[in-house]
């Protein structure tokens, strides 16, 4: 894909406006409350930019579209997670960890459970953070490689640079601030895709009609594995297409992760006032799903329209050929990108792709600032009282975002693009498995578990997860980690009661 000059102006706009959302973040940086959490100050606004911010990146927007492509409307299910998981958040999280007087959910743990166990859940769960650190560095490097003529290497140090550059000055109302510029071009493109979409197509059922024209009465259905019209209607019509167990079991997972991650946490505790932060969690959960139905129909539409390099050059190695205006992208994870830049007026087009690079930078910087928090806070400030000092604390919180996001860097250098969905579900693993059962405890039934055995179950359970995914059972890892780490809440639960 050749990108214009145009393209390029239109990308660089809409990076730059982002960039300088964050510069400009720093004047409201007074302390190293104002750094992590706003203050306690943040309107309403404010806290969805934080929220969705992070919540609305690669995998809500390229990984939907490239998922739709092969599955259908059942790739919806990431960003419904997402919105119930808000919703969760809002209705039974939020309050409590308001009135907890904490500022990590580390925190939250260590004050019902010990040291220990916030310095153990604090590695895990940072591990996880970064796990999906280095998806979001993968995704955006993607997505350069796809524009420019740069390789992986280049392509994630660049990645790495905007996000530090983005979030190390102004932390939380970088975070915030430019989660609402973002908000609003995001939610304008994606939805301007799926009104294009239905507008090329003629409605939903044109759509469909039009997945199976190719699918199934071309030259292309000698590469697919649909063996009749009705297994074409079935994948991409029903919302369970992978199966049921699979599809709810990854709502479930993030649901679990929201609740789970430091960084929409964050979020709560930079609002002003109780409601803010209910109302917040809310609205975030109303936005998500129009942006997951418009990457869906996107993605759909790719599938009407398009092929991969592997199924053109299979169907040459057949002797047959491709259907008159079919056209051939790298992969399916290229769907939303190649829409864009095919179906968009050029500059346009180029601010999409831009706010697109940028959705993913805000995803990886916002989970940066929540990883760095965790660490400075539950850990530095646990080992030394000197960076309790205030310019102490700032500038450690910057040069750890600088180091995590160069290890990022290196990281994602050394993966190829196919992993992205791997880490991002052993992120989501490792970071319920580390805080979801114990910060629930902890808030809900306090006083009521040996604090030695949460310690247990937090290591357990990762260990759990970990030997899961090695063995790959019938079932999701997640729930293997999961099970282990409430067996072992309840034997400190029994354990407490028959010595009290």
């Amino acid at each position: 894909m050749v990108t214009s000059v145009w393209q390029i102006a239109g990308i660089v706009l809409a990076v730059l406006l982002i960039e300088a959302v964050g510069i400009m973040s720093v004047k409201k940086v007074k302390n190293a409350s104002d750094f992590t959490t706003g203050g306690g100050r943040a309107g309403l606004w404010v806290v969805v930019g934080t929220i969705m911010g992070t919540l609305v990146g690669g995998q809500s927007t390229i990984g939907t579209a490239q998922l739709s492509f092969s599955y259908g409307i059942s790739a919806w299910w990431f960003t419904v997670g997402a919105a119930l998981g808000c919703v969760v958040l809002g209705i039974g999280y939020a309050i409590p960890l308001r009135y907890s007087g904490s500022t990590t959910l580390m925190e939250v743990i260590s004050k019902e459970y010990g040291k220990k166990a916030e310095m153990t859940g604090s590695v895990l769960c940072s591990l996880g953070m970064f796990v999906s650190i280095v998806a979001q560095v993968l995704s955006s490097g993607a997505l350069l490689m796809t524009l420019f003529p740069v390789n992986m290497h280049t392509a994630a140090l660049l990645s790495a640079v905007v996000m530090v550059i983005y979030v190390v000055f102004g932390g939380v109302w970088s975070a915030g601030i430019g989660g609402i510029v973002k908000l609003i071009l995001l939610s304008l493109s994606a939805l301007a895709g799926g009104v294009m979409v239905l507008v090329l197509s003629g409605g939903c059922s044109g759509l469909m009609e039009s997945v199976i024209n190719l699918l199934n009465d071309t030259d292309v259905s000698a590469v697919t594995d649909f063996n009749s019209k009705e297994e074409i209607i079935y994948r991409y019509t029903n919302v369970f297409s992978r199966g049921a167990s699979k599809d709810i079991c990854s709502c479930i997972s993030v649901i679990l992760g929201v609740l789970a991650t430091q960084s929409y946490a964050q979020g709560i505790w930079a609002a002003k006032t109780d409601s803010v932060a209910r109302k917040a969690c809310m609205l975030s959960a109303v936005l998500t799903i129009p942006i997951g139905v418009a990457c869906a129909l996107v993605g759909m539409y790719m599938r009407a329209n398009y092929v991969t390099s592997e199924e053109s050059q299979r169907l040459a190695e057949m002797g047959l050929t491709l259907p008159e205006g079919i056209g051939v992208m790298r992969n399916s994870a290229q769907a939303f990108p190649v829409f864009i830049t095919d179906h968009l007026p050029e500059f346009l087009g180029g601010v999409v792709l831009g706010v697109l690079l940028i959705t993913v930078i805000i995803g990886g910087s916002g989970l940066t600032l929540g990883a760095a928090t965790i660490i400075v806070r539950d850990v530095f400030m646990r080992l030394s009282s000197r960076f309790k000092d205030v310019k102490s604390n700032i500038m450690l919180s910057r040069c750890t975002i600088v180091l995590i996001l160069s290890l990022a860097m290196i990281t994602a250098s050394s993966f190829s693009g196919t992993f992205i969905n791997d880490l991002g579900f052993l992120s989501m693993g490792l970071r319920t498995t580390a805080a979801f059962v114990p910060l629930t405890l902890a808030l809900f039934l306090p006083g009521r578990f040996n604090y030695k055995w949460i310690f247990i179950s937090i290591i357990a359970g990762t260990v759990a997860l970990v030997v899961s995914n090695i063995i790959n059972p019938p079932f999701d890892p997640l729930f293997a980690g999961l099970g282990v780490s409430l067996l072992c809440c309840l034997i400190g639960y029994k354990w407490k009661k028959d010595v009290n």
